[in-house]
């Protein structure tokens, strides 16, 4: 499939407002995700882990702890006024968590150059337990 000429695929703009950025993001909506509070190169969001969030074990699946902190990641990396994207995500799971519980992810510039960042990404429960860990590298368009 040839795409030269097509604009219309993927936002161009930087979001400037990063509530914006999460109400727009469809996965962050799935998941009941939320905007608790940001600051350039830092963000932390949250969410209660839902029953459709489980894994076959009742535990939150690892896909619902990585869209967690994947938005707080998008959010701290783009919170410059700078289009950013992932280019690589490492997470660990640390504990499991079940349905009810609030979890949130808190992401924190480590390092910033002009056309890539580094981010690590806590996510932790109610009671500030680590639930899982990522490092996040982001490419910065200019």
């Amino acid at each position: 499939m040839d795409l030269r000429g097509v604009k219309y695929l993927f936002r161009e703009l930087p979001y400037t407002e990063m509530s914006e950025l999460v109400k727009n993001d469809r996965i962050a909506r799935m998941f009941g995700i939320t905007l608790e509070g940001y600051g350039s190169g830092w963000a932390k969001t949250s969410m209660i882990v839902k029953e459709e969030a489980l894994n076959a074990y009742d535990a939150a699946h690892g896909a619902a702890l990585y869209a967690l902190s994947d938005v707080a990641f998008a959010v701290a990396c783009n919170s410059y006024g700078q289009k950013a994207v992932a280019l690589t995500v490492t997470m660990h799971y640390r504990r499991p968590v079940g349905k009810g519980k609030r979890l949130f992810a808190e992401a924190r510039e480590e390092s910033r150059g002009k056309t890539t960042a580094l981010y690590r990404i806590k996510v932790t429960d109610e009671d500030g337990k680590l639930v899982a860990v990522a490092d996040g590298l982001a490419y910065i368009s200019g």
